[in-house]
């Protein structure tokens, strides 16, 4: 899946959709509302809209990309938002949450960094997402960020969490520090119009507690500010809100940009 935006008649199609099926279920008062997949082809029928290619990116678009449609809104009560969350091998439920939204600090200092992305490498990515993976772990940005000594284990991880099926990882990363601890750092990567999600964060903390409970989880979310600065948040969840322990920005400068004055106030 790509954070790549939607053209407006796709939107329209995809927001119809889960209009639909959500109706078709609310009553007042509600805060949890299940639905299978093959509900989109029972509402799609209803609605004599043609059904796309790839059903799974209806609810991904509406998890992750686009807001729910006006009138699921406007059902919501103060300082709560409808999520859609994974409720096993093709199931959903729309869950009242508490509201939140993470987005880059614009008054956060920059952190100028010599950029080590191989040029071959930032001249063929494919996309927001895979050239923000590829820009994080070329400038080990995960072991700066951190203060750990960090190595990709694996990308795009798809796999499975106890009832709640299946997710996909963007990028795992092992960690161990000075004192011999070890870490599972999963890291969610957002560009275009992609918000970081307490739903992919909660799933992704779900699953390595399920895979490796030895393992400290830290999630961490890296977010594109520009197209050579980003933001890292390492992320936990509260009260069943998510949370910001810490937020960074990196600026990828080439190293003749690099300023022996602004390197020598970092001491402090």
């Amino acid at each position: 899946m790509t954070g790549k935006g939607e053209d407006k008649a796709t939107q329209n199609r995809y927001a119809a959709l889960i209009e639909k099926i959500f109706f078709d279920r609310y009553k007042k008062g509600e805060r949890a509302l299940d639905f299978v997949r093959p509900d989109l082809k029972q509402a799609a029928t209803d609605l004599s809209i043609v059904l796309p290619d790839n059903l799974g990116d209806v609810i991904y678009s509406m998890r992750f990309r686009t807001p729910m449609p006006t009138s699921v809104l406007e059902t919501q009560p103060e300082g709560f938002e409808w999520i859609i969350e994974l409720a096993g091998r093709a199931m959903y439920r729309f869950r009242l949450a508490k509201k939140s939204r993470i987005v880059p600090n614009p008054n956060l200092a920059r952190i100028r960094i010599p950029d080590s992305t191989p040029e071959i490498i930032a001249a063929y990515a494919l996309d927001d997402e895979q050239a923000l993976l590829a820009k994080v772990r070329y400038n080990r940005l995960i072991d700066i960020f951190l203060g750990l000594t960090t190595f990709s284990l694996q990308n795009h991880l798809r796999t499975t969490v106890k009832s709640i099926g299946q997710i996909e990882i963007d990028e795992l990363y092992i960690g161990i520090d000075k004192f011999g601890c070890h870490y599972i750092l999963p890291v969610q990567a957002k560009g275009g119009t992609d918000q970081i999600s307490i739903v992919q964060t909660t799933q992704d903390m779900r699953w390595c507690a399920q895979k490796f409970p030895a393992l400290r989880c830290r999630p961490i979310s890296a977010q594109f500010v520009s197209s050579d600065q980003i933001a890292l948040f390492e992320l936990t969840i509260e009260a069943d809100e998510i949370r910001v322990i810490e937020e960074r920005h990196y600026k990828l400068v080439p190293a003749k940009d690099l300023d022996p004055k602004e390197i020598a106030a970092y001491r402090s």
